[in-house]
């Protein structure tokens, strides 16, 4: 079982919120389940809380963060463990890890430090590296000259709040952790949340063809592609009007009547013509009349 949780980090205001913080955030978290208080204790080098009735356990446990700054995490760690007799791979180490992105973590016993210097310095001081690792992701900065910079400022809210999950996920295996079944804590901390179910698939009503036959995929497609072609259902609906026929009977109705009307003016006025001309020739025929009348005298 785990009798000791170690949350990696530096003291001091500036290093609150920084991404090499992230040991430090677990501890919190997991102190304020148990309703611990993390006190100062200059034997310790850090910040203690003895836990004397945590569920599920037979004895203490102690969550510790080093006030040692990173690079002698180890000092705080040794001097705890070895004045409660407490073995290497009775303790879990919480810390950042660059190798991770944020919203990922991974949790094993032993390896190398990866260059971590908190790490580094824990394996100094205990003598081994058979201690337990919860590491949190905080992603890498694409360069290595980077990582001191990196590791040392804030990270943006969604990646703070991604880690923030992880935490809360991880917590869901303390149990196992202090039960010392850690292979079943391994496995609830590296699971992959659950993939969506398929929507169901109502059974078909009586009368409605089954969509899975061939009968029924047949009309689907017969459906899909009489949908697809506008031309088909004009063809299909011989009651369904052309949109352009109405325009085209008022146009042929307008020239009709424009027609007739070409008709009686022109009929009018050869009638007008005719009356004209009947009018005048008596007349003429008068005066010629008169003429040769007067000719013959």
């Amino acid at each position: 079982m785990i009798r000791l949780f170690v949350g990696l980090g530096n003291p001091g205001t500036e290093y609150e919120d920084t991404r090499h913080n992230a040991g430090f955030w677990w501890i919190d978290a997991f102190a304020r389940g148990l309703g611990a208080t993390l006190q100062v204790d200059r034997n310790y080098h850090g910040l203690v809380a003895r836990v004397n009735n945590a569920p599920g356990t037979s004895g203490p446990i102690w969550l510790l963060q080093p006030m040692t700054y990173m690079n002698l995490s180890g000092k705080s760690v040794a001097a705890l463990a070895r004045f409660f007799k407490i073995a290497p791979e009775e303790i879990l180490a919480i810390h950042d890890e660059l190798d991770i992105a944020p919203g990922e973590m991974k949790f094993k016993q032993g390896g190398g430090n990866g260059g971590h210097n908190g790490l580094k310095d824990m394996q100094a001081q205990l003598g081994s590296a058979d201690f337990w690792r919860l590491r949190l992701g905080i992603g890498h900065p694409g360069h290595k000259a980077e990582v001191a910079n990196y590791v040392l400022r804030k990270p943006p809210l969604a990646e703070r709040q991604l880690i923030e999950d992880c935490i809360g996920k991880s917590m869901d295996a303390v149990p196992q952790m202090l039960q010392g079944d850690l292979s079943k804590a391994l496995t609830k901390i590296h699971a992959k949340p659950p993939r969506p179910k398929p929507p169901r698939q109502e059974p078909p009503k009586p009368g409605e063809p089954d969509a899975a036959s061939p009968a029924a995929g047949r009309s689907n497609a017969a459906t899909a592609t009489s949908a697809a072609s506008p031309a088909s259902n004009v063809a299909a609906s011989p009651a369904m009007p052309s949109p352009a026929l109405p325009a085209a009977k008022a146009s042929s109705a307008k020239a009709g009547a424009t027609l007739s009307a070409m008709q009686s003016a022109l009929r009018s006025a050869l009638q007008s013509s005719t009356s004209t001309s009947s009018s005048t020739q008596p007349a003429k025929n008068a005066d010629e009349a008169n003429k040769d009348s007067s000719t013959g005298t």
